[in-house]
């Protein structure tokens, strides 16, 4: 099913399903609702948020988009770009590995590979945009990334007889956070507990909660590539005074024992960044914030946003594993 269109164009992304995951509800002990991002046609949320960016930059006047990006987004802006018949150029860090490479290259963008980390790629992404006619499409620190974000909310209010008791998202940058909370405001859902998972080692939203200022992590140590922003958004941190956020960081161990259980569970691969919110389902972590008075219990249902991830095959996966002495 398509979206609807909003001010007057298409949007690239789809409603995405809303389906219950038996094994994650048994697993939790309450009714788990799984909002399917990893089927959107660039294979994650970011063209939500991304691909709204993108048309609003056209009908402006832009002739070359550029993106840094550790896979999803890149991938997002170069769909987009491809609609809307326009030249992109996609950095990435070493980090990000050949597969995005790839699947960018076969949309037609220009990629170049700069710096270890998404922030070194950033930097440089920052100096191509200097080019006259050239606009910088970022990941996820915009308020037209964030309010393209917030359509998945709308989504949920549309598909579900009552709102949910949690809602369970990965955070990287801070888009998704920041466009699910201004979509909870949209339909006033401002109450609902919205539970950030990032991974050990890219946990900059963590360090920024606890410290109630943005921190700046030294480097970026986790697989999950996707969610290694040294430094994250500073909506993210105001979305953390508007709305019940509770940060949980899990190991990396622990997203990507998650992604094997859920390809196991729900016959569907994601990346280790999707594998952060799931494994806070998992591992218990939903039981022990009910124990702790931090959530209610119990609980009629929680949403957990399967935000995708492209940079994912069977073979990485036995990689991650190897290298994380999982085998």
């Amino acid at each position: 099913m398509a979206a609807q269109p909003v001010g007057g164009q298409k949007p690239f992304h789809v409603v995405s399903p809303v389906l219950e995951s038996l094994p994650l509800s048994k697993a939790v002990g309450t009714k788990v609702l799984m909002k399917l991002e990893n089927v959107q046609p660039s294979g994650s949320f970011k063209i939500r948020g991304i691909g709204h960016l993108c048309q609003d930059a056209a009908r402006k006047g832009c002739r070359h988009f550029v993106c840094s990006s550790g896979g999803n987004a890149g991938l997002a802006a170069a769909y987009a770009a491809r609609k809307l018949r326009l030249p992109i150029t996609v950095v990435l860090p070493s980090s990000s590995g050949p597969t995005p490479v790839r699947k960018l290259e076969e949309l037609g963008a220009t990629v170049e590979v700069y710096g270890k980390v998404w922030d070194d790629a950033n930097r440089r992404a920052q100096e191509l945009v200097k080019t006259e006619g050239w606009v910088s499409i970022h990941p996820f620190d915009h308020p037209l990334v964030w309010e393209g974000h917030a359509s998945l909310v709308r989504e949920l209010k549309d598909s579900l007889e009552a709102k949910p008791d949690a809602i369970v998202v990965a955070v990287g940058g801070g888009g998704l956070l920041a466009g699910v909370v201004a979509g909870l405001h949209q339909v006033g859902w401002q109450d609902v507990p919205i539970i950030a998972a990032e991974t050990q080692g890219a946990h900059s939203f963590h360090e920024a909660f606890k410290a109630g200022r943005l921190v700046t992590l030294p480097d970026i140590t986790s697989v999950a590539s996707c969610l290694g922003a040294k430094t994250v958004a500073a909506r993210a941190l105001e979305c953390a005074r508007e709305c019940q956020v509770i940060s949980q960081v899990v190991e990396d161990t622990e997203a990507v024992r998650a992604v094997e259980q859920f390809l196991d569970d729900e016959r569907m691969l994601v990346e280790p960044a999707c594998g952060a919110a799931l494994a806070v389902l998992y591992s218990g972590r939903l039981q022990r914030l009910q124990s702790e008075g931090r959530l209610r219990a119990p609980l009629a249902s929680v949403v957990v946003v399967v935000c995708g991830g492209s940079n994912i095959h069977s073979a990485q996966l036995r990689t991650l594993k190897s290298q994380l002495g999982m085998e």
